[in-house]
Protein backbone atom coordinates (compact mmCIF):
# COMPACT_ATOMS: atom_id res chain seq x y z
CA UNK A 1 0.00 0.00 0.00
CA UNK A 2 1.09 3.20 -1.20
CA UNK A 3 1.86 6.01 1.36
CA UNK A 4 -0.10 9.34 1.34
CA UNK A 5 0.88 12.71 2.32
CA UNK A 6 -1.15 12.79 5.33
CA UNK A 7 0.63 9.86 6.63
CA UNK A 8 3.32 10.25 8.72
CA UNK A 9 7.28 9.29 8.17
CA UNK A 10 9.87 8.42 10.26
CA UNK A 11 11.67 10.92 11.57
CA UNK A 12 15.23 11.06 10.56
CA UNK A 13 18.02 11.69 13.26
CA UNK A 14 20.32 15.27 12.36
CA UNK A 15 23.21 15.82 13.34
CA UNK A 16 23.72 18.37 15.85
CA UNK A 17 25.34 21.32 13.97
CA UNK A 18 27.09 23.08 17.22
CA UNK A 19 26.56 26.26 19.09
CA UNK A 20 27.16 29.50 17.10
CA UNK A 21 29.17 31.92 17.79
CA UNK A 22 27.43 34.62 19.88
CA UNK A 23 24.48 31.92 21.42
CA UNK A 24 24.30 31.88 24.72
CA UNK A 25 25.35 28.02 24.85
CA UNK A 26 28.51 29.36 22.96
CA UNK A 27 29.17 31.99 25.69
CA UNK A 28 28.37 29.12 28.67
CA UNK A 29 30.97 26.52 26.86
CA UNK A 30 33.77 29.38 27.21
CA UNK A 31 33.42 30.53 30.44
CA UNK A 32 32.95 27.04 32.05
CA UNK A 33 35.95 25.91 30.15
CA UNK A 34 37.90 29.19 31.12
CA UNK A 35 37.22 28.33 34.75
CA UNK A 36 38.16 24.87 34.19
CA UNK A 37 41.48 26.38 32.90
CA UNK A 38 41.80 28.32 35.76
CA UNK A 39 40.97 25.80 38.09
CA UNK A 40 43.55 23.17 36.13
CA UNK A 41 46.22 25.33 35.61
CA UNK A 42 46.49 27.77 38.86
CA UNK A 43 46.66 24.16 40.97
CA UNK A 44 49.32 22.43 38.28
CA UNK A 45 51.80 25.54 38.38
CA UNK A 46 50.93 27.02 41.40
CA UNK A 47 54.44 25.93 43.19
CA UNK A 48 56.79 27.71 40.14
CA UNK A 49 56.29 30.60 41.46
CA UNK A 50 57.39 29.70 44.91
CA UNK A 51 60.19 26.68 44.08
CA UNK A 52 62.99 28.68 45.95
CA UNK A 53 60.65 28.75 49.33
CA UNK A 54 59.87 25.23 48.71
CA UNK A 55 63.39 24.09 48.54
CA UNK A 56 64.43 25.93 51.94
CA UNK A 57 61.73 24.25 53.72
CA UNK A 58 61.41 20.96 52.84
CA UNK A 59 65.92 21.42 52.00
CA UNK A 60 66.29 20.43 48.78
CA UNK A 61 68.08 22.27 45.45
CA UNK A 62 66.26 23.56 42.53
CA UNK A 63 66.38 20.37 40.10
CA UNK A 64 64.88 18.58 42.93
CA UNK A 65 62.30 21.54 44.20
CA UNK A 66 61.35 21.64 40.40
CA UNK A 67 60.16 18.11 40.54
CA UNK A 68 57.04 19.70 42.50
CA UNK A 69 56.22 20.87 39.52
CA UNK A 70 57.09 18.20 36.99
CA UNK A 71 55.54 15.61 39.57
CA UNK A 72 52.05 17.41 38.62
CA UNK A 73 52.73 17.31 35.07
CA UNK A 74 53.90 13.39 34.91
CA UNK A 75 50.58 12.31 36.90
CA UNK A 76 48.66 14.63 34.05
CA UNK A 77 50.35 12.69 30.89
CA UNK A 78 50.39 9.65 32.75
CA UNK A 79 46.35 10.17 32.89
CA UNK A 80 45.14 11.55 29.63
CA UNK A 81 44.59 8.37 27.64
CA UNK A 82 42.54 7.16 30.50
CA UNK A 83 40.15 10.47 30.79
CA UNK A 84 40.01 9.23 27.15
CA UNK A 85 39.04 6.12 27.65
CA UNK A 86 36.51 7.39 30.51
CA UNK A 87 34.86 10.10 28.42
CA UNK A 88 33.88 8.02 25.83
CA UNK A 89 31.59 6.47 27.80
CA UNK A 90 30.51 8.71 30.26
CA UNK A 91 30.91 12.00 27.97
CA UNK A 92 33.39 14.95 27.75
CA UNK A 93 31.44 17.11 30.86
CA UNK A 94 30.82 14.52 33.37
CA UNK A 95 34.24 13.29 33.37
CA UNK A 96 35.71 16.98 33.25
CA UNK A 97 33.53 17.60 36.39
CA UNK A 98 34.22 14.34 38.23
CA UNK A 99 38.71 15.36 37.67
CA UNK A 100 37.75 18.59 38.63
CA UNK A 101 36.41 17.52 42.04
CA UNK A 102 38.97 14.91 42.72
CA UNK A 103 41.81 17.54 41.78
CA UNK A 104 40.49 19.85 44.59
CA UNK A 105 40.51 17.59 47.12
CA UNK A 106 44.05 16.41 46.25
CA UNK A 107 45.17 20.09 46.27
CA UNK A 108 44.01 20.82 49.96
CA UNK A 109 45.84 17.35 50.81
CA UNK A 110 48.92 18.41 49.19
CA UNK A 111 48.98 21.23 51.88
CA UNK A 112 49.04 18.86 54.41
CA UNK A 113 52.17 17.11 53.52
CA UNK A 114 54.78 16.08 55.96
CA UNK A 115 57.68 15.87 53.43
CA UNK A 116 59.28 16.56 50.25
CA UNK A 117 58.69 12.81 49.11
CA UNK A 118 55.10 12.87 50.12
CA UNK A 119 54.28 16.08 48.35
CA UNK A 120 55.85 14.36 45.16
CA UNK A 121 53.54 11.13 45.81
CA UNK A 122 50.53 13.66 46.18
CA UNK A 123 51.60 16.00 43.69
CA UNK A 124 51.58 13.07 41.34
CA UNK A 125 47.98 12.26 42.18
CA UNK A 126 46.68 15.67 42.14
CA UNK A 127 48.03 15.84 38.14
CA UNK A 128 46.18 12.64 37.55
CA UNK A 129 43.36 14.42 38.32
CA UNK A 130 43.66 17.33 36.51
CA UNK A 131 44.21 15.54 33.20
CA UNK A 132 40.58 14.87 32.73
CA UNK A 133 40.38 18.44 31.73
CA UNK A 134 43.56 19.23 28.70
CA UNK A 135 42.70 15.71 28.01
CA UNK A 136 39.11 16.24 26.78
CA UNK A 137 38.44 20.23 26.52
CA UNK A 138 39.58 20.35 22.83
CA UNK A 139 37.41 17.43 21.77
CA UNK A 140 34.34 18.71 24.02
CA UNK A 141 34.68 22.21 21.40
CA UNK A 142 34.78 20.21 18.50
CA UNK A 143 31.44 18.18 19.55
CA UNK A 144 30.25 21.33 20.72
CA UNK A 145 30.56 24.12 18.61
CA UNK A 146 30.35 24.97 14.47
CA UNK A 147 33.19 23.66 13.00
CA UNK A 148 33.96 26.84 11.80
CA UNK A 149 34.17 28.58 15.10
CA UNK A 150 36.60 25.54 16.88
CA UNK A 151 39.59 27.35 15.98
CA UNK A 152 38.95 30.61 17.67
CA UNK A 153 37.16 28.84 20.99
CA UNK A 154 39.74 26.57 21.53
CA UNK A 155 42.17 30.04 21.11
CA UNK A 156 40.01 31.50 23.97
CA UNK A 157 40.12 28.36 26.10
CA UNK A 158 43.77 28.33 25.77
CA UNK A 159 43.59 32.03 26.86
CA UNK A 160 41.96 30.28 29.77
CA UNK A 161 44.11 28.46 30.65
CA UNK A 162 47.03 31.04 30.76
CA UNK A 163 45.02 32.91 32.84
CA UNK A 164 45.03 30.21 35.25
CA UNK A 165 48.72 29.46 35.06
CA UNK A 166 49.07 33.45 36.04
CA UNK A 167 46.60 33.63 39.07
CA UNK A 168 47.94 30.24 40.25
CA UNK A 169 51.46 31.69 40.23
CA UNK A 170 50.78 35.09 41.62
CA UNK A 171 48.28 33.92 44.10
CA UNK A 172 50.64 31.76 46.13
CA UNK A 173 53.72 34.30 46.10
CA UNK A 174 52.72 36.83 47.92
CA UNK A 175 50.57 34.55 50.66
CA UNK A 176 53.48 31.96 50.62
CA UNK A 177 55.94 35.07 51.61
CA UNK A 178 53.31 35.79 54.44
CA UNK A 179 52.52 32.89 55.54
CA UNK A 180 55.20 29.89 54.22
CA UNK A 181 54.59 27.59 51.24
CA UNK A 182 51.74 25.75 52.31
CA UNK A 183 49.40 29.33 53.02
CA UNK A 184 50.72 29.99 49.45
CA UNK A 185 49.39 26.75 47.83
CA UNK A 186 46.43 27.01 50.17
CA UNK A 187 45.41 29.89 48.97
CA UNK A 188 45.51 28.52 45.36
CA UNK A 189 43.29 25.34 46.56
CA UNK A 190 40.70 27.37 47.73
CA UNK A 191 40.40 29.70 44.68
CA UNK A 192 40.64 26.74 41.76
CA UNK A 193 37.58 24.66 44.00
CA UNK A 194 35.56 28.05 43.48
CA UNK A 195 36.05 28.43 39.17
CA UNK A 196 35.33 24.07 39.55
CA UNK A 197 32.35 25.03 40.79
CA UNK A 198 31.66 27.77 38.51
CA UNK A 199 32.87 25.27 35.61
CA UNK A 200 30.04 22.49 36.68
CA UNK A 201 27.11 24.78 36.89
CA UNK A 202 27.58 26.59 33.63
CA UNK A 203 28.80 23.70 31.28
CA UNK A 204 26.01 22.75 28.95
CA UNK A 205 25.00 19.14 28.52
CA UNK A 206 26.34 17.62 25.24
CA UNK A 207 24.27 17.35 22.22
CA UNK A 208 26.75 16.28 20.05
CA UNK A 209 28.71 13.17 22.11
CA UNK A 210 27.62 10.06 21.25
CA UNK A 211 28.58 6.90 23.71
CA UNK A 212 31.19 4.87 21.89
CA UNK A 213 31.96 2.35 24.31
CA UNK A 214 35.04 1.60 22.43
CA UNK A 215 37.16 -1.52 23.53
CA UNK A 216 40.65 -1.64 24.09
CA UNK A 217 41.02 -3.02 21.21
CA UNK A 218 39.81 -0.03 19.27
CA UNK A 219 41.54 2.60 21.85
CA UNK A 220 45.08 0.89 20.97
CA UNK A 221 44.04 1.04 17.04
CA UNK A 222 43.15 4.49 16.99
CA UNK A 223 46.79 5.57 19.18
CA UNK A 224 48.35 3.35 16.58
CA UNK A 225 46.78 4.99 13.73
CA UNK A 226 47.76 8.24 15.05
CA UNK A 227 50.95 7.56 15.96
CA UNK A 228 51.79 6.23 12.48
CA UNK A 229 50.42 9.04 10.70
CA UNK A 230 53.49 11.54 9.88
CA UNK A 231 51.43 14.64 10.29
CA UNK A 232 50.20 13.95 13.91
CA UNK A 233 53.82 13.20 14.95
CA UNK A 234 55.19 16.74 13.87
CA UNK A 235 52.12 18.59 16.02
CA UNK A 236 53.39 16.11 18.82
CA UNK A 237 57.14 17.34 18.14
CA UNK A 238 55.72 20.56 18.88
CA UNK A 239 53.98 20.01 22.35
CA UNK A 240 56.95 17.90 23.43
CA UNK A 241 59.72 20.64 22.88
CA UNK A 242 58.74 23.60 22.86
CA UNK A 243 56.15 22.90 26.15
CA UNK A 244 59.67 21.45 27.67
CA UNK A 245 61.43 24.79 26.79
CA UNK A 246 58.81 26.78 28.20
CA UNK A 247 58.66 25.14 31.45
CA UNK A 248 61.96 25.58 31.86
CA UNK A 249 62.50 28.92 31.17
CA UNK A 250 59.88 29.26 34.14
CA UNK A 251 61.04 27.18 36.40
CA UNK A 252 64.77 28.45 36.86
CA UNK A 253 63.87 32.42 35.79
CA UNK A 254 62.93 32.76 39.85
CA UNK A 255 66.31 31.46 41.02
CA UNK A 256 68.14 33.58 38.61
CA UNK A 257 66.09 37.09 39.43
CA UNK A 258 66.44 35.91 42.74
CA UNK A 259 70.03 35.52 43.02
CA UNK A 260 73.09 38.24 42.21
CA UNK A 261 72.72 40.29 40.69
CA UNK A 262 69.43 40.76 40.83
CA UNK A 263 68.55 40.11 44.27
CA UNK A 264 64.97 40.19 43.99
CA UNK A 265 62.36 38.82 46.62
CA UNK A 266 60.52 36.13 45.89
CA UNK A 267 56.98 37.90 45.55
CA UNK A 268 58.75 40.76 43.64
CA UNK A 269 60.37 38.20 41.21
CA UNK A 270 56.76 36.41 40.85
CA UNK A 271 55.77 39.44 39.19
CA UNK A 272 57.58 37.80 35.86
CA UNK A 273 54.41 35.51 35.56
CA UNK A 274 52.39 39.11 34.52
CA UNK A 275 54.22 38.14 31.37
CA UNK A 276 51.30 35.31 31.20
CA UNK A 277 48.93 37.62 29.55
CA UNK A 278 50.94 37.69 26.68
CA UNK A 279 49.91 34.30 25.80
CA UNK A 280 46.56 34.94 26.70
CA UNK A 281 46.31 37.79 24.27
CA UNK A 282 48.41 35.67 21.59
CA UNK A 283 46.58 32.51 21.53
CA UNK A 284 43.46 34.62 20.48
CA UNK A 285 45.11 36.45 17.76
CA UNK A 286 47.21 33.07 16.64
CA UNK A 287 43.57 31.71 16.39
CA UNK A 288 41.89 33.95 14.24
CA UNK A 289 44.71 34.82 12.09
CA UNK A 290 44.51 30.81 11.53
CA UNK A 291 41.04 30.99 10.80
CA UNK A 292 41.97 33.58 7.77
CA UNK A 293 45.44 32.44 6.92
CA UNK A 294 46.09 29.36 7.47
CA UNK A 295 47.48 27.09 10.45
CA UNK A 296 50.81 26.59 9.48
CA UNK A 297 52.06 30.35 8.94
CA UNK A 298 50.72 31.06 12.23
CA UNK A 299 52.60 28.32 13.69
CA UNK A 300 56.16 29.08 12.14
CA UNK A 301 56.00 32.75 12.99
CA UNK A 302 54.85 31.64 16.85
CA UNK A 303 58.07 29.56 16.95
CA UNK A 304 60.64 32.16 15.79
CA UNK A 305 58.64 34.74 18.00
CA UNK A 306 59.55 32.54 21.21
CA UNK A 307 62.84 31.47 20.09
CA UNK A 308 63.86 35.54 19.53
CA UNK A 309 62.42 35.67 22.73
CA UNK A 310 64.32 33.47 24.40
CA UNK A 311 67.93 34.89 23.10
CA UNK A 312 66.74 38.04 24.57
CA UNK A 313 66.75 36.87 28.05
CA UNK A 314 70.71 36.06 27.94
CA UNK A 315 71.85 39.72 29.15
CA UNK A 316 72.19 40.01 32.64
CA UNK A 317 70.30 43.33 32.41
CA UNK A 318 66.44 42.92 33.71
CA UNK A 319 64.80 44.72 30.89
CA UNK A 320 65.94 42.59 28.03
CA UNK A 321 65.05 39.44 30.46
CA UNK A 322 61.64 41.24 31.19
CA UNK A 323 60.62 41.75 27.09
CA UNK A 324 62.22 38.50 26.48
CA UNK A 325 59.92 36.67 28.62
CA UNK A 326 57.22 38.60 27.23
CA UNK A 327 57.99 37.70 24.01
CA UNK A 328 58.63 34.11 24.22
CA UNK A 329 55.11 33.53 25.83
CA UNK A 330 53.46 35.18 23.79
CA UNK A 331 55.18 33.19 21.10
CA UNK A 332 55.07 29.84 22.83
CA UNK A 333 51.24 29.85 23.56
CA UNK A 334 50.46 31.23 20.02
CA UNK A 335 52.11 28.48 18.71
CA UNK A 336 50.45 25.95 21.44
CA UNK A 337 46.63 26.99 20.57
CA UNK A 338 47.64 26.45 16.89
CA UNK A 339 49.21 22.75 17.57
CA UNK A 340 46.40 22.03 19.91
CA UNK A 341 43.26 22.91 17.75
CA UNK A 342 45.16 21.52 14.93
CA UNK A 343 45.48 18.15 16.38
CA UNK A 344 41.31 17.11 16.55
CA UNK A 345 40.78 19.19 13.06
CA UNK A 346 43.55 16.47 11.60
CA UNK A 347 42.93 13.44 13.09
CA UNK A 348 40.93 10.82 10.61
CA UNK A 349 40.19 8.58 12.91
CA UNK A 350 40.31 7.84 16.99
CA UNK A 351 39.80 11.76 17.72
CA UNK A 352 39.77 11.69 21.43
CA UNK A 353 43.33 9.38 21.34
CA UNK A 354 45.18 11.96 19.05
CA UNK A 355 43.69 14.69 21.62
CA UNK A 356 45.03 12.41 24.58
CA UNK A 357 48.46 11.97 23.04
CA UNK A 358 48.90 15.26 21.75
CA UNK A 359 48.52 16.10 25.88
CA UNK A 360 51.14 13.06 26.44
CA UNK A 361 53.71 14.65 24.68
CA UNK A 362 52.70 17.91 26.25
CA UNK A 363 52.92 16.99 29.56
CA UNK A 364 55.77 14.74 29.24
CA UNK A 365 58.06 17.60 27.46
CA UNK A 366 57.13 19.65 30.49
CA UNK A 367 57.81 17.10 33.12
CA UNK A 368 61.70 15.87 31.41
CA UNK A 369 62.43 19.60 29.93
CA UNK A 370 60.99 20.84 33.34
CA UNK A 371 63.72 18.97 35.31
CA UNK A 372 66.55 18.55 32.75
CA UNK A 373 66.34 22.43 32.65
CA UNK A 374 67.65 22.61 36.34
CA UNK A 375 70.49 19.91 35.12
CA UNK A 376 72.19 22.85 32.67
CA UNK A 377 71.43 25.49 35.54
CA UNK A 378 74.38 23.96 36.87
CA UNK A 379 76.24 26.00 34.43
CA UNK A 380 74.19 29.39 34.70
CA UNK A 381 71.28 30.87 33.32
CA UNK A 382 73.60 30.22 29.50
CA UNK A 383 73.01 26.63 29.97
CA UNK A 384 69.47 26.77 30.36
CA UNK A 385 68.47 29.00 27.66
CA UNK A 386 70.45 27.05 25.59
CA UNK A 387 68.79 23.92 25.95
CA UNK A 388 65.34 26.24 25.34
CA UNK A 389 67.27 27.49 21.92
CA UNK A 390 67.88 23.94 20.80
CA UNK A 391 64.85 22.62 21.52
CA UNK A 392 62.30 25.26 19.76
CA UNK A 393 65.35 25.12 16.83
CA UNK A 394 64.06 21.71 16.73
CA UNK A 395 60.28 22.54 16.63
CA UNK A 396 60.81 25.22 14.05
CA UNK A 397 62.35 22.59 11.38
CA UNK A 398 59.92 19.94 11.91
CA UNK A 399 57.63 22.09 11.25
CA UNK A 400 58.97 23.43 8.35
CA UNK A 401 59.46 20.01 7.18
CA UNK A 402 56.56 18.50 7.54
CA UNK A 403 53.40 20.53 8.72
CA UNK A 404 50.73 20.86 5.49
CA UNK A 405 48.01 23.04 5.98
Amino acid sequence: MSKTAAEPTAAVPVAWPGYARGSSGYRRILIALGAAGVATFAQLYAPQGILPLIGGSLQVDAARSAMTVSAGTFGLAISVLGWSWLADRIGRAPAMKIALAAAAVLGLLTVLAPNFEAMLGLRIAEGVALGGVPALAIAYLHEEVEPGQVAIAAGTYISGTTVGGLLGRLVAAPFADWGGWRIGMLSVAVMAGIASVLFILLIPAARGFRPTGASGRQVTAGLRANLKNPAMLVLYAQAFLLMGGFVAIYNYLGYRLEAAPFGLPVSLAALIFLAYLAGTVSSRIAGGLAARRGRRPVLLISTVIMIIGVALTLPDWLPTILIGLVILTAGFFGAHSIAAGWVGARARTGKAQATSLYNLFYYGGSSLFGWLGGVAYLVGWFGTASMVLLLAAAALLIAVVGARD
